[in-house]
């Protein structure tokens, strides 16, 4: 598996990325992730929709909630034809009473927790920590990644306004 170094940090102390370094321009890897309810969730099955994918290390930590929170905002106000899809290793079930205690209904969490697939194929598989790095990848409606941001300081939130621009930017 491709690993990369140099491209994030935790708290300054640098961490490996495994997986794809998938990029603008490339088509979007179909993977299988986890819902709330143990269903099995195709990202192809978003296909006709612009979709943002959010990904975070833990809706348990502190960035996290407030980045999953401003995600869920934004994405009440996009209409019906744009999918705000929120990813991270853990666990369904924690998931679920997050979206709960959040009032987070306007965004979708899905779970990466059985084998990474979700990292590995995205290239945002942090190999000190088994969890997911934070990232953004906006995908047009026809399943080609448009935009991705890595943000290099995992404590750091993302550039919010950059990607919901990538997002508008789309027909």
């Amino acid at each position: 598996m491709a690993e990369r170094t140099g491209v994030i940090k935790f708290k300054g102390n640098p961490l490996t990325l495994l997986g794809t370094d998938v990029k603008a321009g490339d088509d979007a890897p179909d993977i299988e992730l986890v819902a709330n309810d143990l269903s099995k969730v195709k990202l192809g099955s978003y296909k006709g929709k612009k979709v943002v994918l959010v990904t975070v290390p833990s809706l348990d930590t502190p960035t996290c909630n407030i980045e999953a929170q401003r995600f869920n905002k934004e994405a009440a106000g996009l209409g019906g034809n744009v999918a705000v899809v929120v990813i991270s290793r853990d666990l369904p079930f924690a998931q679920k009473r997050w979206c709960g205690a959040n009032a987070a209904t306007s965004i979708v969490t899905l779970s990466d927790f059985r084998d990474a697939s979700f990292g590995k194929a995205y290239g945002v598989l942090i190999k000190e920590l088994d969890l997911l790095a934070r990232a953004i990848f906006v995908v047009d409606a026809n399943g080609d990644v448009q935009y991705r941001q890595i943000v290099g300081e995992v404590s750091q939130e993302p550039n919010y306004d950059e990607a919901l621009a990538a997002l508008k930017k789309l027909k």
